[in-house]
């Protein structure tokens, strides 16, 4: 395993850098978090034929780019620096299930057009319940005339009121825990599927409600066998959210150190003060710390490790915990403006205070640790 970045990622990640800050500053990021949709469909698609980012890490026989969890992080990291408006982390969390649940007819079918960005996709997960485990599905699948059918709710899905295809997790009628677990895709136009945006704290990204009265829907893979696709499928989905974090909360870093350099006071930088010094030696560690648990948490999708399940606990939860402090820091650091709604601090704050529980929260992945080595 690699402890370090190559050359040729360091470049891709300037390159996106330089690409991202001119496409999403924060005065476009300001205008498209007022918008019902939260992204432009036009913007999305121009992304994606220049950059083709949404095929990074789809194989190349489903046309992507082939590329692994570490190149994916690099984009995931630098979207986080830039917060932009759009439905990547949906679409790729969406790709992940299909590639881990689905059949190769279905991989063939679903990903290009997943790939080359024309149509966008979602991870339905969570019911109103928030739960993000087995023993939290409590949608329903049953099948009837050779038709699968969808009934129940689902909360806190990422873009869902704007995806094209939605991949829903259901559980089969009759069972419990892991047993009967499914996976479904359904369009997002489905005849009985009603779709609500969530009014949230965090307007730069969308949440929605989903409402399924006996949806007709298609498995992917074989019904009542998805226990180990949608394990694998969350453990992606944390480390992802991981490397988006520590990209918020290293531009949040730099904001703060950037203004307290400028700001005077007593005619001295403010950046002379030794608390000023303190707060910013404590939010260096804290980043370079969750930096280094959601490398190693991507590295370790990539190599396959047998601790992948602690490993993206351990970086959700080390990502968690740095971006709400660093968030915090940055809004003492600025002083009376840090909390007002023309600076732009609040932005990251809010994205660190939704991805601070996106998925579970810092204590619940903590458990989640200790149960894997504890066995």
């Amino acid at each position: 395993m690699r402890f370090s970045f190559t050359p040729e990622q360091e470049e891709f990640r300037a390159g996106l850098r330089r690409a991202l800050e001119a496409r999403s500053p924060t005065k476009e990021v300001r205008r498209l978090m007022a918008t019902e949709a939260g992204w432009e469909r036009d913007g999305w698609q121009r992304l994606n034929t220049e950059l083709g980012l949404t095929a990074i890490q789809i194989p190349e026989e489903y046309g992507g780019q082939g590329f692994g969890f570490g190149e994916l992080g690099i984009v995931l990291e630098e979207m986080g620096r830039s917060l932009l408006c759009a439905p990547f982390l949906s679409t790729a969390l969406a790709a992940m299930a299909i590639q881990n649940a689905g059949s190769e007819e279905q991989k063939r079918a679903l990903l290009p057009a997943l790939a080359d960005g024309s149509k966008t996709a979602t991870l339905a997960v969570s019911g109103d319940s928030g739960r993000n485990d087995a023993d939290g599905v409590a949608m329903t699948a049953t099948q009837s005339g050779g038709a699968w059918r969808l009934v129940g709710t689902k909360s806190f899905v990422l873009d869902g009121h704007t995806a094209d295809l939605i991949v829903v997790l259901a559980r089969l009628a009759g069972t419990k825990g892991e047993n009967g677990l499914a996976f479904f895709t359904v369009p997002g136009d489905a005849a009985g599927l009603t779709r609500q945006r969530l009014d949230t704290m965090d307007e730069t990204r969308k949440l929605a409600r989903l409402q399924f009265a006996s949806v007709e829907a298609t498995p992917l893979g074989e019904p009542g066998k998805a226990a180990a696709a949608f394990a694998r499928t969350m453990q992606q989905a944390v480390i992802c959210l991981a490397n988006e974090m520590v990209g918020g909360a290293d531009r949040l870093r730099q904001d703060a150190l950037e203004y307290t350099k400028m700001r005077m006071q007593f005619g001295r930088s403010i950046a002379s003060f030794q608390v000023t010094k303190h707060k910013t030696a404590d939010m260096l560690v804290d980043v370079e710390m969750a930096k280094s648990a959601a490398y190693y948490a991507a590295a370790a999708l990539d190599e396959g490790d047998d601790d992948l399940p602690a490993l993206a606990a351990l970086a959700k939860a080390s990502a968690s915990e740095a971006y709400l402090q660093t968030a915090i820091h940055a809004v003492q650091m600025h002083g009376g403006i840090g909390f007002t709604w023309d600076n732009d601090t609040h932005l990251w704050f809010k994205r660190a205070k939704s991805s601070e529980i996106m998925f579970g929260d810092a204590n619940w992945h903590r458990e989640q640790m200790m149960r894997h080595w504890k066995h």
